[in-house]
């Protein structure tokens, strides 16, 4: 017997559709991530005074106790940071940001000039 392979494309288009929710699951879930991590770093550097050498050793901490964990550098978490202070006062973009990947975000954050265009390129 004989299946019709449009019944393997329903399968398959299954397979893609699940595929493409669980990366925009994850992607969200990163992104709060990073937007509490840069939130708590904000809030650290104007009520406890954090600058370079605490983030750095914070840097150094994440190393040790999350071995094998990549993305949480002395830059990227300056970076956290920047991100949340710059988009924490626009709540009509904060959706939006989570559904683009961190290097788009990235890559908006330190190349449009203004809020505007920020805001042009993230919709």
């Amino acid at each position: 017997m004989l299946i019709e392979h449009t019944h393997f494309k329903h399968v398959a288009n299954l397979i893609q559709e699940a595929r493409k929710k669980a990366y925009l699951a994850v992607n969200r879930e990163l992104i709060d991530l990073y937007w509490s991590i840069g939130q708590y770093l904000s809030e650290q550097t104007k009520a406890q005074a954090w600058g370079k050498a605490v983030v750095q050793e914070l840097a150094n901490y994440l190393a040790t106790t999350l071995q094998g964990q990549k993305g949480f550098s002395a830059q990227n978490l300056w970076r956290m940071k920047q991100f949340y202070e710059f988009y924490h006062a626009s709540p009509n973009l904060s959706t939006l940001l989570r559904e683009i990947p961190w290097s788009h975000n990235m890559a908006i954050l330190s190349s449009a000039d203004s809020a505007e265009e920020k805001e042009f390129y993230i919709r």
